[in-house]
């Protein structure tokens, strides 16, 4: 084997950019057992293997830098709750690509996400002044400081025709409930988790701020969100860049309103329905009951053999739905094969990545007449 030697300068510069945890690994591969790229076969489960990328990181070695190395992590956070060193697996992974965009090699594919961001203020090349299109059929307020939640709707919910009756049947429900809410409109940005976790800080930042003044601006004091990634930087990034407000997934408000009385759905027509729980809802965010509750207010869960916090990432987080994944090779697909294999009939999950990777494979295993996918709440706009 050739002898390779290490460059601690360009470990030291990993750290500089924040993998502040990454000498605290001591390789014992109990990541690397945990990932979900160990359940599929194909390119990116042959090459990457987050125990090793580390020890790249710590010995400053080349050759991590590709779309199926440090690239195919998805930031499930997996790793990161069995560690037994406590190692912030994805603030290091963070940290490496940040080095890297810092110098311009971030993969093609996250190119023109980039460009987009800086230009329009989402990641799907959507004119920014059409970021309300998907309002344009239903009356939905303009928040005011005599509102009590502003509602950010994501980008993906905002510019895919898909994706938009996610954010149509969360205002829905949220008026059926009766909730005091308001959408700020053409000003708004994306919040840039996607972006940092791809690794370019100094965009994220920019659009943070751009975010921070413009809602503090209205008079923000509390937030409803329609994704689960939008919920965890606004509620553990912005506060220290000056945004501190109340955060709220959707599934939390609407739970609280049929406790409450306020929110009346009918039993679910459609047969069992199982539930997928994001990643960035469950594992980074602790919330699980709230789905939950929900779904048993419309009739019977089925629960996956895998779920909870051992539930398996659909693939798109940490900016893998930009990139693409060969069929047969998708996280995703298992997650389509446990819900058959659970007997059930439509699968609901709380997060338009989600949707957006579940759906598709669900059409490509030629299971779209076996299962539906859909957003828990286009579920409860279809019960109210």
């Amino acid at each position: 084997m050739e002898p390779r030697i290490p460059f601690l300068e360009v470990s030291d510069a990993i750290v500089a950019s924040g993998a502040e945890t990454l000498y605290w690994c001591m390789q014992c591969g109990l990541c690397t057992g945990t990932c979900p790229w160990r359940l599929v076969p194909g390119e990116a489960s042959e090459q990457f293997n987050i125990r090793m990328v580390q020890r790249m990181g710590q010995l400053g070695l080349e050759g991590f830098e590709s779309e199926n190395c440090l690239f195919a992590c998805t930031t499930c956070r997996a790793c990161v709750d069995r560690c037994p060193r406590g190692v912030d697996i994805i603030g290091n992974v963070r940290g490496m690509r940040s080095m890297l965009a810092e110098v311009g090699t971030i993969p093609p594919r996250l190119k023109p996400i980039a460009g987009s961001l800086h230009s329009q203020g989402n990641p799907w090349s959507g004119d920014r002044s059409k970021r309300i299109e998907w309002a344009k059929d239903i009356e939905v307020p303009e928040f005011s400081e005599n509102t009590e939640y502003f509602l950010f709707v994501c980008c993906t919910s905002c510019f895919d025709m898909r994706s938009q009756k996610i954010a149509r049947s969360v205002a829905a429900a949220l008026k059926a409930a009766g909730i005091s809410f308001g959408i700020i409109g053409v000003e708004e940005s994306c919040c840039g988790e996607s972006i940092r976790k791809i690794g370019d800080e100094q965009l994220f930042q920019k659009l943070a701020q751009s975010n921070v003044a413009l809602f503090n601006g209205k008079g923000v004091k509390k937030i409803i969100v329609t994704s689960p990634h939008c919920l965890y930087t606004f509620k553990n990034e912005y506060p220290e860049l000056g945004g501190e407000w109340e955060v709220y997934h959707y599934t939390e408000v609407l739970s609280e309103a049929v406790q409450d009385g306020r929110l009346k759905l009918s039993p679910n027509s459609a047969g069992p329905v199982a539930l997928h729980d994001p990643c960035y809802l469950g594992r980074h965010n602790n919330i699980y009951e709230q789905p939950r509750s929900l779904m048993a207010a419309m009739g019977e869960v089925r629960e996956l053999s895998r779920n909870a916090k051992n539930s398996v990432c659909c693939g798109g987080g940490g900016g893998r739905v930009w990139m693409e994944t060969k069929a047969g090779e998708r996280f995703a697909e298992l997650r389509i094969s446990e819900a058959l294999d659970a007997g059930a009939k439509t699968m609901v999950t709380c997060c338009p990545y989600c949707v957006t990777m579940l759906e598709d494979s669900c059409n490509v295993m030629g299971k779209a007449g076996d299962l539906r996918v859909i957003d828990l709440a286009e579920l409860v706009a279809e019960r109210l």
